[in-house]
């Protein structure tokens, strides 16, 4: 049995990675704010403990006994990290900051896992994007994910603490929260399309992501905390299949089996033109492949998320 500490254990991510810990029999200690995160999709042999993670004291408590952090306590918002920077910075690199200097304190974690983000890379002109791509963040939310990675690989070195870096893309699955603005993009156009609303397309449609299903996620992180060998990693995980925005519309119309209403607004930017993940070094690093296509992860939502399912049966 590991022993883990997950900062932003509450959240979309961090509440499947923390429950698929404790399915796997270790130990596991949950820090987050409540910001976002849903303290009730957590498994009841889990220790919640809510917090801030800049809070150095409270972080030199939890981190006793640690074996290995998972750090996601983050604010995630692109279009909100633009209005508040300071906002940004100072959760996400502060708290990253914070839990470093915690743990070199407590003196016992062995490994610390950085859940940072695809945004870091921006606009790239070779797709799909490999690990040596050089970072072109083009938001604050995309800057505080790189910053933290630098001081994540630096204090880690100079604290004798292993460091793996995971840039993840666009994450879906059920349990993923959608608010009432800067929605995530996927979980949003399935619940307009399930209620027969329209979807509204930021730019022409045309700009592409790479949609991981959460399972397929949380395989990697997990196996990102057990192989050796990993130290000063930084790895992507991704499906490796690009999507245009025109082709999520297509494949949510065909899962729902609905008549979709598009509105573009063209006065509105749709963010870097291609992100796609290459996945080679996760199937090197970590022996991991993606499982889920989006055909099928957009059915399980439809099966396993309350939050779409009861629409859909309710319209049959």
């Amino acid at each position: 049995m590991t022993r883990f500490l997950v900062t932003g254990g509450a959240g979309f991510i961090g509440a499947a990675l923390s429950n698929r810990l404790v399915s796997l029999g270790h130990f596991v200690r949950v820090l987050d704010d409540l910001s976002a995160g849903v303290p009730e999709r957590l498994h009841p042999d889990i220790v919640f403990h809510r917090g801030d993670v800049r809070d150095v004291p409270k972080l030199w408590t939890l981190l006793q006994d640690i074996d290995c952090v998972f750090h996601l306590a983050a604010k995630v918002s692109v279009q909100e990290s633009i209005n508040f920077p300071s906002d940004y910075n100072g959760v996400n690199v502060g708290g990253t900051v914070a839990l470093m200097e915690a743990m070199r304190v407590a003196g016992q974690v062995r490994r610390v896992i950085l859940v940072s983000s695809g945004a870091v890379y921006g606009e790239q002109g070779t797709q799909p994007i490999a690990e040596t791509a050089i970072p072109q963040p083009l938001s604050p939310y995309a800057v505080s994910k790189l910053a933290s990675e630098y001081y994540v690989r630096t204090l880690g070195m100079l604290n004798q603490v292993e460091t793996v870096i995971l840039r993840i893309f666009n994450a879906y699955g059920p349990g993923q929260v959608i608010p009432p603005s800067n929605a995530p993009v996927l979980p949003l156009f399935l619940h307009q399309a399930v209620r027969d609303g329209s979807l509204v397309l930021h730019g022409d449609g045309s700009q592409s992501r790479d949609f991981i299903y959460i399972d397929d996620v949380v395989e990697a992180t997990v196996q990102a905390s057990l192989v050796e060998g990993l130290d000063r990693s930084t790895i992507n995980v991704g499906s490796g299949q690009e999507t245009t925005i025109h082709d999520l519309v297509a494949h949510i119309a065909r899962v729902t089996g609905k008549e979709v209403d598009k509105v573009v607004l063209m006065d509105e930017s749709g963010g870097v033109s291609r992100l796609v993940s290459s996945t080679e070094l996760a199937q090197l690093k970590l022996g991991v492949s993606p499982r889920f296509d989006l055909k099928l992860g957009l059915e399980q939502m439809l099966i396993l998320d309350p939050q779409f399912n009861e629409v859909k049966q309710k319209s049959h």
